[in-house]
């Protein structure tokens, strides 16, 4: 299968992380999106490590339950590979060719430039437009990853019932949804250069966009399951039930002072980190924006004290805000989840890209 599989069919997108599964339909309408259904539904322990799933039958279950959660009727889907997993290359190739030759050209020098033996990869392109510096030939985006990484994927959906129709690469589905949030305009519409930090269960990743187009990426340990861990220790819960408290509430007084405040201090040490590290290594010295993603971005109050030790505009990602919503889809609930939801987003969008058209 290849990773960019182009289908003219509506898709759902299918975001698995290491602690849920997260589900969004979208539709769209004289160039107007509306959430149609979506559902977030947690993961069994260790069905997913270091994003790689461990257990296709307790993946699937959940991307079933989610389903069922969600009312969605399609089983067309869109999934996503870790950026980890997958290698990408710009080659440049003549202009000149159709599809099938280059398809062809692509397959013949991959070899060059990918590290398997091509029966172990899955290998997709897309032309990114023309070279710069030969008018005769246009660059060309070559996307490879072993096709056990893909093959797992397509195989949970499965069990779910669901179909594959695209399998794309976590880093694009953040750009697909950064793209949608700078053209809802505002302070992110108006940056040259945005950082994205989604703060996930177990690891956190910075991702730098210059103009819509990821520059930077890098992954560090610090996740919300540090607060969940911290909630089991210090009030005698189990795992689940400090991590349904951690959502729902219901903690004792001293929580927000004891416990939720030292950990949005160390989030906001965290990706003031993240930016430094960033500056140190390439040649820009600062960014216009910062958009914090992640089940970590909806703690009240996290967006200013983060902007507070960063001296940098910071707001909070939610690509829902100029859409509309399906009346069975609690808009309470969309925008509580709606900073988790982005690289379903980014999966969602992808029934609507010209290509799928």
């Amino acid at each position: 299968m290849a990773l960019f599989r182009r289908k003219n069919i509506p898709v759902v997108g299918v975001d698995i992380s290491s602690t849920s599964v997260k589900l969004l339909e979208l539709t769209r309408s004289g160039g107007r999106y509306r959430v149609e259904s979506y559902a977030v539904e947690p993961l069994p322990p260790n069905s997913v490590m270091e994003k790689n799933i461990t257990d296709t039958q307790l993946v699937g279950e959940a991307i079933g339950r989610a389903v069922k959660k969600s009312g969605t009727r399609t089983r067309a889907a869109a999934c996503a590979v870790a950026g980890s997993s997958v290698i990408t290359k710009v080659i440049s190739m003549p202009s000149n060719l159709g599809e099938d030759e280059m398809e062809s050209q692509i397959q013949l020098e991959a070899d060059q430039y990918i590290p398997y033996s091509l029966d172990e990869i899955s290998l997709d392109y897309s032309i990114i437009g023309p070279s710069l510096t030969d008018p005769d030939r246009v660059n060309v985006l070559l996307a490879a990853s072993r096709s056990d990484n893909v093959d797992i994927r397509v195989a949970a959906l499965g069990v779910a019932g669901l179909e594959a129709k695209i399998v794309d690469v976590e880093a694009f589905a953040l750009e697909n949804a950064m793209a949608l949030l700078a053209a809802q305009g505002g302070a992110v519409g108006q940056s040259h250069i945005v950082a994205v930090m989604d703060v996930g269960a177990t690891s956190s990743t910075l991702s730098v966009l210059e103009d819509s187009k990821i520059i930077y990426t890098r992954e560090q340990l610090f996740g919300g399951r540090q607060l969940t861990d911290e909630i089991q220790r210090r009030y005698g819960l189990s795992y689940e039930e400090a991590g349904l408290a951690k959502r729902q509430g219901g903690l004792p007084e001293n929580y927000q002072p004891e416990v939720l405040k030292p950990f949005m201090e160390s989030m906001a040490q965290e990706i003031n980190r993240a930016l430094q590290f960033f500056y140190s290594s390439s040649q820009v010295g600062t960014v216009d924006h910062v958009v914090i993603a992640g089940g970590c971005a909806s703690i009240p109050g996290i967006d200013a004290l983060v902007q507070s030790k960063i001296d940098t505009p910071v707001s909070i990602a939610n690509p829902f805000a100029s859409m509309t919503a399906a009346s069975r889809v609690r808009a309470e609930a969309l925008t509580n989840d709606a900073p988790a939801l982005m690289i379903a987003c980014g999966l969602a969008l992808r029934s609507f890209d010209k290509w799928l058209a």
